[in-house]
């Protein structure tokens, strides 16, 4: 049997991020909520980064959002998006007001516009990792 190198492009998954990761991997993004500052944020974390309180949640994003700006990427060398090129690269303000980096799948480039709605999706990349994507709302 052939070994397989390890992957070293994959988060490393702690008890503190295992929850979030759960929750992708089950088709629900979550965000983090401060209940001091009512804020909302992502990536979660134990502190706010708003006022810095250890009081955070995480709550399920509603799945909605805005495209802010994409790139088509062309070049990338690294696993697990070289073999995805081209890919689009995206930011996305979430409807609670959080902006994403993320991809966009389902569209090419001439369909996308700043301001068009998306709607979030799921793509495993590995049998422990899921991440968010997003694709106009919609298609």
């Amino acid at each position: 049997m052939a070994n397989i190198a390890p992957r070293f492009d994959l988060p490393t998954i702690e008890q503190e991020t295992k929850p979030f990761w759960d929750a992708l991997k089950e088709g629900r993004l979550m965000l983090g909520r401060c209940a001091l500052c009512e804020k909302v944020h992502y990536y979660p974390r134990p502190m706010c980064p708003h006022c810095w309180s250890e009081e955070v949640e995480l709550v399920p994003a509603k799945g909605g959002g805005t495209l802010y700006t994409w790139s088509t990427v062309y070049v990338n060398d690294l696993p697990p998006f070289n073999s995805k090129l081209p890919y689009i690269a995206a930011q996305v303000d979430l409807d609670e007001d959080v902006r994403v980096t993320t991809i966009i799948t389902g569209a090419s480039p001439e369909d996308l516009q700043v301001g068009m709605l998306v709607q979030l999706g799921f793509e495993a990349i590995s049998e422990d990792v899921t991440i968010p994507v997003f694709s106009p709302a919609g298609s």
